[in-house]
């Protein structure tokens, strides 16, 4: 694709990157056919190759408008394009840019920034996010639709942590909403990593700037990489073999510091060792792990929902499933498995309509074949789809627990 950046960004590390991304477009349209927001709208701007367009234009001196806003804020960044983009288009790192180009440039109504504030002031902060979600189940009755379905009427207990007893350890972020929505996720992985000679090192941080990196605070995102790095660098040279972060939604955005502090002359390198540390759960409790634990399932049915950060992203879900598959359960077939639910992060709250009809195409598939259970690997996708499911929904590291509970 051929480029014109304006002088603005066109000599700047950022403008560089861009051109090198949009050169790289060919504009074959085949991440049309595989775009959730374009297979509900059919709009050509709301869908990758037209989003690219609007990026374009904008890095060239075009004035972005609200609509333009618009249509980069629908958005699910759920990077399936880039799973069938043949050219390699880094659309994920794009989208960024033009995001934080249109935001400098385009306002957004009082609401809109309201909204946005409390997401980022609260959703980060264990603590905070606790008493908002206490109150939230409380008034749940008087709650609009659209929240009163983001608020779990019953929160998992963690069950027993297992002591620190093996040379071998691995560190766990404590970060924000996992903790409090599905606590007992990380209490089973460190159940099934203590079966295998491994401790799991609760690790006190905070959130891990996902967030804030896609309402665009990115100097934030920024800071937030930063505390973890600082808190996770002298453990790792004291030992610990790797970082597991358990919410796939979590775990790309992470494995994307190097990129975001690359210019950063204090943690660019930092952040860039860091990535060959940083573990799915199903890099460590992989098919041959589950064999070692003796797990047997019985040929359960379970419809696997893999997140898009973890098969779009990290290209980690055939992994998963082949753990799964070697506990014994029976994976049935799940139509159009690579589309996103909806959840994305905040986008279930920020554009409600167009993810509830993501979630309700998801779950027809994910239940046509009378699953026992639902299993996925984000927490988001997790609460997103619980509350109208008709079985229960969990991530696939609590059903291999159950069975090392038997």
């Amino acid at each position: 694709m051929e480029t014109h950046l304006a002088d603005s960004i066109r000599d700047t590390d950022r403008g560089r990157e861009a051109e090198r991304i949009l050169r790289a477009c060919v504009h074959c349209g085949f991440c049309n056919a595989t775009c959730p927001t374009y297979q509900v709208r059919g709009d050509e701007l709301d869908g990758p190759r037209g989003r690219i367009y609007l990026i374009k234009q904008v890095l060239e001196g075009a004035e972005p408008s609200r609509a333009t806003q618009r249509h980069l804020d629908r958005c699910l960044t759920c990077l399936n394009c880039m799973t069938t983009c043949p050219s390699g288009v880094d659309y994920r790192h794009l989208v960024d840019i033009g995001r934080s180009e249109v935001e400098k440039r385009v306002g957004r109504g009082p609401l809109e920034r309201i909204e946005r504030l409390l997401l980022r002031t609260v959703l980060p902060y264990r603590r905070r996010f606790a008493v908002a979600l206490g109150l939230g189940r409380w008034f749940r009755p008087l709650l609009p639709g659209r929240l009163a379905d983001k608020i779990p009427a019953v929160l998992s207990q963690p069950g027993t942590w297992p002591p620190a007893r093996h040379d071998r350890r691995m560190l766990l972020p404590t970060g924000c909403v996992q903790g409090v929505l599905t606590p007992n996720v990380d209490a089973a992985a460190a159940r099934l990593l203590d079966g295998l000679g491994i401790t799991l090192e609760r690790v006190p941080d905070g959130c891990c700037g996902a967030l804030d990196h896609h309402l665009g605070a990115e100097e934030t995102a920024r800071e937030r990489a930063r505390r973890n790095i600082d808190v996770w660098w002298p453990r790792i040279q004291s030992g610990a073999e790797g970082i597991l972060i358990t919410a796939s939604g979590c775990g790309v955005h992470v494995r994307d510091y190097g990129h975001l502090l690359r210019d950063d002359p204090d943690y660019g390198d930092k952040a860039a060792a860091l990535m060959d540390k940083i573990r799915d759960p199903c890099e460590v409790i992989d098919a041959a792990a589950v064999e070692r634990l003796g797990l047997n399932a019985g040929e359960r049915a379970v419809a696997f929902h893999p997140p898009c950060t973890l098969q779009h992203g990290m290209r980690l879900r055939e992994r998963t499933e082949a753990a799964l598959r070697a506990a014994g359960f029976r994976l049935l077939p799940v139509k159009d498995s690579h589309l996103c639910c909806g959840s994305a992060g905040t986008y279930a709250l920020l554009q409600p309509a167009l993810s509830t009809e993501l979630k309700y195409r998801k779950l027809r598939a994910l239940e046509e074949d009378k699953p026992e259970v639902i299993a996925t690997a984000n927490v988001g996708c997790q609460t997103h789809l619980a509350p109208e499911a008709r079985v229960p929904v969990v991530h696939w590291v609590e059903l291999l627990d159950q069975l090392s509970a038997r």
